[in-house]
Parts: C-alpha cells; structure tokens; sequence
C-alpha cells in the first residue's frame, strides 16, 4: 500500500486558491497557551493583508517560509 501523496498547501486568505508560500504562525494569548500556535497559510500577495490583520491584534509571532522546521500540524 502506498501513502497518498501530500495535498498542496494553498493560502488561508478566503476565496484563493494560489499556492502557500508562507506560514504565518499565530497564537491568541487569551486562550492559547504561549508554545501553541495556529497556521495560516498565505501566498505572496495575501501575505500582508493577513499579516497585518494577525499584527492588529497582537496574535502574530512568526512568519517562515512554508516547509521550514515547524510542521504544519494545525493549519487553520
């Protein structure tokens, strides 16, 4: 039996389908612990928009490019 190929990551932002190229690690202070973080995935043209709505609300703490260390293991 072989494993199913991994399905393409594509941006959180609502109605695109273009291919993630960033992890926007976020976590909200108020009801997640500090080493939790939630995964929104963002393509280069939805990146600011979506950093900026994290940042507004102090829930941004890091920015990696999709694929780097942190698995995407609660991508919302």
């Amino acid at each position: 039996m072989t494993a199913a190929p991994p399905e393409p990551t594509v941006c959180s932002a609502r109605g695109c389908q273009a291919p993630a190229v960033w992890d926007l690690r976020w976590n909200n202070p108020k009801i997640h612990t500090p080493d939790r973080r939630k995964h929104w995935l963002a393509c280069d043209e939805h990146r600011p928009t979506l950093t900026s709505f994290l940042s507004a609300r102090g829930f941004l703490r890091e920015t990696e490019p999709v694929g780097a260390d942190d698995p995407l293991d609660d991508a919302t």
